[in-house]
């Protein structure tokens, strides 16, 4: 069972979301648990069940009741409340966390495993005693995805060079220091475009100074879709485990600028991507000079990515050997021959 008691869709969501599908789709037994309305309900296939949490009052407790109902003998939790309401666990069933931001003993100690987004995480774990697992996140499936035309939805014009990032409106994903860098750097042809929300809008709103050449879009439903109506994609981030979204912005081939955070400095270290130091307008702005600089050019080329080391098939059969690692690890009874093993994936947005 996937619990997910998240009220946005961001990378961990959208993680989540295709690692429940994915398993779904092998032929295992997947629940889902969250907050009654959540927006990541639409996004499971139709082979995941779905249970709407409607308050958090003793939600550890009605976990553990809905976990006995449904025979469930896997737990996955994701970010600080949906591992915390593993606590509440029974014995019986294999605990396991993904580290999307890093390991916190107060969430992650009682469990029984937990998994690694990047190799800097496994050095930092100090006296966990459960098992732990080195598993990158991979590319999502984006076969579905519908491609929509941004330019003609802002009413820019056709040679608009559109630089654009993806992601969480909070300080951490430093979507400051590209909004600044921006101002300075960009050529007046071109815009810049920033899909997602969080607590940092207003402060960006205000740093953007009326600049009509900047759009804070909000909420995406289609990222793909969005991606491919850039020419540029930057992460800016000052603090970054993984970073989905880039991934997802080397499935198109987009030029891409980057800060040199934890994950990405590990996994784009061999990519043809532009790192700059977190945090530094001074260097994102020289890369976006760089990147511009040619002024008769609209639209930037293409790049070709090895995207091999990010096989979602693989990423999901590395979760699911790691499954069994910690269920016979935890002694758990296993499952009749004839039956796939039945999975809970908690998840929750940190606030």
């Amino acid at each position: 069972m996937h619990v997910l008691f998240s009220s946005r869709v961001a990378g961990s969501e959208r993680y989540c979301v295709d690692l429940a599908n994915g398993q779904a789709a092998l032929g295992h037994e997947v629940h889902v648990a969250g907050r009654q309305g959540s927006p990541m309900a639409g996004l499971l296939s139709k082979e995941v069940v779905f249970h709407g949490f409607t308050i958090p009052f003793l939600r550890g407790l009605r976990l553990r009741r809905l976990m006995g109902r449904a025979g469930i003998e896997i737990a996955h939790g994701h970010l600080s409340h949906g591992c915390k309401a593993l606590a509440a666990a029974p014995d019986r069933i294999a605990r396991i966390a993904t580290l999307h931001v890093g390991y916190k003993a107060r969430q992650h100690a009682c469990l029984d495993g937990v998994i690694c987004v990047n190799t800097a995480q496994s050095t930092r774990l100090g006296t966990y005693d459960g098992q732990s697992a080195l598993i990158s996140n991979w590319l999502p499936d984006v076969k579905s995805a519908e491609s929509f035309d941004l330019r003609a939805q802002l009413n820019l014009p056709r040679d608009t060079r559109l630089v654009g990032s993806v992601g969480r409106l909070h300080l951490s994903k430093g979507y400051d220091v590209l909004v600044s860098a921006f101002r300075q750097a960009a050529p007046g042809n071109a815009a810049l475009v920033i899909a997602g929300e969080g607590p940092h809008r207003k402060a960006l709103e205000r740093l953007a100074g009326g600049d009509r050449r900047i759009h804070l879009l909000g909420h995406c439903n289609n990222v793909p879709g969005f991606l491919r109506n850039l020419d540029l994609f930057v992460s800016p981030s000052r603090e970054e485990s993984a970073g989905l979204a880039i991934l997802e912005a080397m499935h198109e081939g987009l030029p891409i600028i980057a800060t040199a955070a934890e994950g990405p400095s590990e996994y784009l270290r061999e990519q043809p991507v532009m790192l700059v130091a977190p945090g530094s307008v001074e260097q994102l702005s020289e890369a976006l000079g760089d990147a511009m600089r040619e002024e008769s050019v609209v639209r930037l080329s293409r790049v070709g990515y090895d995207l091999a080391p990010f096989s979602r098939s693989a990423g999901i059969a590395n979760v699911l050997d790691f499954y069994v690692r910690i269920a016979r690890g935890a002694a758990v009874q296993a499952a009749p021959d004839n039956d796939q093993p039945r999975l809970i994936h908690a998840s929750e947005t940190q606030e």
